[in-house]
């Protein structure tokens, strides 16, 4: 990656659900520089689109990630569960790869009132799975389990840290909202935002932080972590602090704002890293 690239989560509010050429190019209009493209139901996009998006990016210099569908559990109770959240993985890679995407992400897993040791085992041998079947479809787009807001969820930063020195086109996608809210209102300031990229950089290698796919917003949280997204004016994500920080530590790659005021906030983030 050559600079960090601020993205949509999603199509602009202001395209009025008219189509991603109308998206693309009010993404392009705005000077922003990305979308993640949002398969929340399923991994659904007909070619014309598929096309639209990967030659418009190419030609713009925009920035596109995946993420993958909500109904994923890679520790389900129920076999076929996971036989299903595999293969939404493994179909959100293929769209990734066919639109030119970066990067791809996905909530991996709940705990299930099972042991964290056992879920991880679990995780793992899914993702073996997973990484597998890619790599003989010479697939190497990055697989970026997503950092979760729930305590009930698998997705510690830490854990899949752990999980992405297993596996060499896996790397996590840090959402510092999600962290926020799952810590019930720490991880907010300029010192924590500090020790989690450096924590990414010492256990994974500097050139991680070179090649980062993260998400930001306002959220609201109580007792048991994540609520729901919020405009990042209206909440207390310290997220000018946080942008000091990535310019501290140079880091690159994708910055997807998940914020309800979509691309607002993105030229917001934008807007404010550049003025530093």
């Amino acid at each position: 990656m050559d600079k960090l690239h601020f993205l949509t989560a999603g199509l602009p509010l202001v395209s009025e659900n008219k189509g991603y050429k109308k998206g693309l190019q009010i993404i392009k209009d705005m000077n922003l520089d990305g979308l993640e493209v949002e398969f929340v139901h399923g991994v659904r996009m007909n070619e014309s689109n598929q096309n639209l998006v990967k030659s418009f990016s190419e030609e713009q210099g925009l920035l596109v990630t995946c993420h993958g569908p909500y109904y994923i559990n890679l520790n389900s109770e129920e076999k076929e569960k996971i036989e299903a959240s595999i293969q939404r993985i493994i179909e959100t890679a293929r769209m990734g790869k066919t639109i030119g995407a970066f990067s791809i992400t996905f909530h991996a897993a709940f705990y299930m009132k099972k042991a964290v040791e056992d879920v991880y085992k679990t995780v793992y041998s899914t993702m073996e799975r997973i990484t597998t079947e890619l790599e003989k479809e010479n697939n190497n787009i990055w697989i970026r389990p997503e950092t979760t807001g729930k305590g009930t969820q698998w997705g510690t930063l830490e854990e899949i840290v752990k999980l992405s020195k297993e596996f060499k086109t896996v790397l996590p996608c840090i959402d510092f909202a999600h962290i926020h809210a799952r810590n019930n209102g720490i991880y907010n300031t300029y010192d924590e935002f500090s020790k989690m990229l450096d924590f990414v950089g010492k256990e994974l290698g500097n050139e991680t932080l070179q090649n980062m796919h993260m998400h930001l917003a306002g959220i609201e949280y109580g007792l048991k972590g994540e609520k729901n997204h919020l405009i990042l004016e209206e909440s207390d994500m310290n997220y000018k602090d946080l942008l000091k920080v990535l310019k501290e530590f140079d880091v690159k790659g994708a910055l997807v704002c998940e914020s309800p005021n979509i691309e607002g906030d993105t030229k917001l983030l934008k807007d404010y890293y550049l003025s530093l």
